[in-house]
């Protein structure tokens, strides 16, 4: 048989193909192995959402190269999507398969013959069709992830992902329902809907759909036991999506929502829909009607033209909001995208000094938040991985905390059960079953 191991870097939505490539391969000629071992063939599935994920790239495209020169090296994802160039050059590359290219892989890769590199990228701003990649298993993942969604049409100044993933284009509504059914019935207790531009889902759809209807589905129909989003816009969370939230008992209280910037002459720079005072008022409104919902944020530093006051404006406005984490990252400039023209650049010591003061304010607003919960009971779905620390089982509630369970064994895997939160330390929740119902 020929061994196949794959490399994933980046988003949900790119572990959601990987899964699906892996998935398609012939089990009578192909058996998958960890990357870090000698296979046949290595595939890499890229990400080019800054410079740090194109260098990752090119490190672990070497790095499979190293551990088997003679291998098939196939190279697909958003960084092969955009400098198909860059990867050519690089010694060893046998295929590089741009995005619309990635769900044939797995019949390319039966009449791949090693040589040049092959390319296989085409105009993505072309694409009109959902890709067919749907995995049905996610080893590794207790949680499934189903990407209903792809591409985006916003393009924020600083952004290369259109360039990368093309127009936004939706899976139909009946295939969204039969597959969370699928998922479901495969055991997966919890499914993430994933997209690019998850909040745009169905506006491209003929008649048109919305996130709202297949969340309003899943609750009805009790689909599965939970449904959590992953990240939307501040400006597609409707009032019935928060009210649907509010009293139903499948869809995780989480929230992962992109800021970028707390300074409003930087928002209309990263050409965002919203300013700082909307985003606060949003964000408000939504955690006086839920509560005990976790809300999480991207944000990023040393835009060009982020002086110390537009800085200090993003901290400000973080210290304020009912917030559980944030994610923050440096600017990073991208070849073709409007901000790599703008003047006002920030050196990288100043970025690795604002990147560090936000973290440490993330750190303290994911063990405030986390604090919150002590004494409280919490439903949570047990992962097969143990905690580092401590050796116990783990997991994590509907929104979205870690949490140590003192009392379980491994027959809790993928189970949900009660926990009653006794400690709290670094953002992490400990506690022991109180009941299994």
């Amino acid at each position: 048989m020929i061994t196949v191991a794959i490399s994933t870097l980046g988003c949900k939505v790119n572990q959601y193909e990987s899964a699906g490539i892996l998935e398609r391969l012939d089990k009578t000629l192909f058996l998958p192995v960890p990357f870090h071992t000698k296979a046949d063939c290595y595939i890499i599935n890229t990400c080019t959402v800054t410079g740090r994920t194109d260098y990752q790239s090119r490190q672990i495209i070497r790095r499979a190269i190293r551990m088997n020169p003679d291998a098939c090296i196939i190279v697909t994802g958003c960084y092969a999507q955009v400098a198909p160039g860059d990867i050519a050059r690089i010694p060893g590359v046998s295929l590089i398969a741009g995005t619309a290219e990635k769900e044939n892989i797995p019949q390319i890769i039966e009449h791949l013959v090693k040589g040049d590199p092959q390319l296989l990228v085409t105009d993505i701003c072309q694409a009109n069709e959902f890709s067919r990649l749907s995995p049905s298993q996610f080893p590794g993942h207790t949680r499934a992830f189903l990407k209903i969604q792809d591409g985006c049409n916003s393009f924020c100044s600083y952004c290369i992902v259109p360039y990368a993933r093309g127009p936004s284009r939706s899976l139909a509504e009946r295939e969204v329902f039969h597959k969370i059914k699928t998922l479901a019935g495969t055991g997966y207790r919890e499914i993430v809907l994933t997209g690019i531009h998850l909040g745009v889902y169905g506006k491209d759809l003929v008649p048109p759909s919305n996130l709202l209807t297949i969340m309003d589905y899943v609750e009805k129909n009790k689909s599965v036991e939970r449904l959590r989003l992953s990240s939307i816009e501040i400006t597609e969370i409707t009032d019935d999506m928060i009210g649907l939230m509010k009293k139903s008992a499948t869809l995780c209280r989480h929230l992962h929502i992109p800021l970028q910037s707390g300074d409003d002459g930087i928002l209309s720079a990263m050409k965002r829909d919203y300013d700082s005072a909307f985003f606060k008022k949003r964000l408000e409104e939504i955690h006086r009607e839920l509560p005990r919902i976790a809300i999480g944020i991207d944000v990023m530093v040393g835009f060009p033209g982020e002086g110390e006051e537009a800085f200090h404006n993003t901290v400000a406005l973080l210290e304020r909001l009912p917030l559980a984490y944030v994610h923050v990252f440096p600017y990073s400039e991208r070849p073709g995208t409007q901000a790599k023209e703008l003047s006002g650049k920030v050196s990288d010591a100043v970025k690795k000094r604002r990147n560090e003061k936000v973290r440490n304010l993330g750190r303290i607003k994911r063990k405030t938040f986390a604090e919150n919960f002590i004494g409280e009971k919490l439903a949570v779905l047990v992962e097969d991985k143990k905690d580092k620390e401590t050796g116990f089982m783990k997991g994590f509630s509907d929104n979205y905390i870690p949490v140590v369970i003192r009392n379980g064994d491994s027959s809790l895997v993928n189970h949900i059960v009660n926990i009653r939160a006794d400690d709290s330390h670094d953002g992490k929740l400990y506690g022991r079953i109180i009941d299994n119902d």
